[in-house]
């Protein structure tokens, strides 16, 4: 039987000609096998594991990709993007958690943009994905979900690898002005006679708005959301620094006892997204968002000097360290 390899002329198919489809589609070549498994394995590249390092607001666009429920920030369009692009310098865009059956974008009849950060669409890069459904926005005619065409894996890499244009080359560089809401009505424009929406349209509003998680963003520090998922409640914050600096600092932190965001509550772990680390706390019972303020702003000071801190751990360290390494967990 034929292997895939990297050879062209594979059962007859040049590498050049078989179109990207559905990794357990049957692969076009003719194989007889499924293209994840023929040639969609040359086509698969490694994942940028930080899709968003280089903006200052790192850490708050990971938050909106993989732990709000709903929240929408106004975009500015950077000056470079708008010099050779100066039709668009009136475009209203507003990036949302999450639109209708998961796309990647709308626009609007008015020709406002709305642009998603969690889509159906898997990635190996997430920040060219967004860049590429607000390109594909800007150039469609309103009234219509955007539906960007995905190049295959790996291919038309710059010399940075990335596969096109990302969030940090099309957006203005200054920080998301962030508003969290408790449901999804921004999803609805406002009616011009006053009329509200369509029953099937207000039917799944509501469906949608049922499953919002209760969050809110801290104020005093960046990119930390108190939740309310259950009966207990959570702090999630995620973090910019380095994985290996941050893990040594947690552990000093815990060594003394002071890893905490206020009386009654407990680090219980932490996971990883988009290449950073989100430590995770549960709170005092009946701890509202209001009452991890002035924690926070205290842990975020003790947190900058032990990141700081560079000296080796010592033993009872190096024991935190590794519990504090063991408590990964899955975010559901």
């Amino acid at each position: 039987m034929a292997a895939s390899g990297s050879a062209p002329g594979v059962f007859g198919t040049d590498e050049a000609d078989v179109p990207a489809v559905g990794p357990r589609s049957p692969c076009p070549c003719g194989s007889g096998r499924r293209y994840k498994a023929c040639h969609g394995v040359r086509r698969r590249s490694a994942p940028v594991l930080r899709p968003f390092a280089g903006r200052v607001d790192e850490p708050d666009l990971v938050a909106l990709r993989e732990l709000v429920p709903s929240a929408t920030a106004p975009l500015k369009l950077s000056a470079s993007y708008l010099a050779e692009h100066p039709e668009h310098g009136d475009r209203a865009v507003l990036l949302g958690t999450m639109l209708p059956q998961a796309v990647p974008a709308i626009v609007r009849e008015s020709g406002e943009i709305l642009l998603a950060m969690q889509t159906g669409v898997p990635s190996d890069d997430a920040s060219v994905d967004v860049a590429r459904a607000l390109l594909a926005a800007l150039a469609a005619e309103p009234g219509a979900p955007v539906i960007p065409r995905q190049t295959a894996a790996g291919s038309a890499r710059g010399d940075d690898g990335r596969a096109g244009p990302t969030l940090l080359d099309i957006l203005d560089p200054a920080p998301l002005d962030i508003t969290v809401h408790s449901g999804f009505t921004w999803w609805i424009p406002p009616s011009e006679d006053g009329t509200g929406p369509a029953p099937e349209v207000a039917a799944a509003l509501e469906r949608a708005n049922a499953a919002v998680v209760p969050t809110v963003r801290l104020t005093s520090v960046d990119a930390a959301y108190w939740c309310s998922p259950g009966e207990r409640t959570h702090l999630r914050w995620v973090q910019a620094y380095d994985e290996e600096p941050l893990l040594d600092a947690l552990a000093r932190l815990a060594a003394v006892g002071d890893l905490t965001v206020g009386v009654g509550s407990r680090f219980v772990g932490s996971f990883r997204a988009d290449g950073l680390v989100v430590p995770v706390w549960d709170l005092a019972p009946g701890a509202d968002a209001d009452s991890c303020e002035e924690p926070a702003t205290e842990l975020r000071a003790r947190l900058e000097r032990a990141v700081a801190d560079r000296t080796p751990l010592d033993a009872s360290q190096r024991r935190m360290r590794a519990g504090v390494v063991g408590r990964t967990l899955t975010l559901r």
